[in-house]
């Protein structure tokens, strides 16, 4: 069994983890723009892929699909 296992987070902790506003989660709920997973009512967050969309440029407020490629040039 994996020793690191990946834990779900909760909006109000995924808040605290990247130290932004619960309202600054479901903002981006809205918009689709974070990756999360519904569980019944509820809305839960796997660090690996939030790390990832961070690492992405994603969680930008401003960011738009493409944005990588107009900025590299492609």
């Amino acid at each position: 069994m994996d020793s690191a296992v990946e834990h779900w987070l909760t909006v109000e902790q995924i808040a605290a983890y990247l130290q932004v506003s619960k309202e600054t989660i479901y903002r981006w709920l809205d918009r689709g723009k974070i990756p999360a997973h519904r569980v019944g009512k509820q809305w839960r967050f796997k660090t690996i892929e939030v790390d990832e969309w961070v690492r992405r440029g994603e969680a930008t407020e401003n960011h738009r699909p493409g944005q990588e490629q107009m900025k590299a040039g492609i």
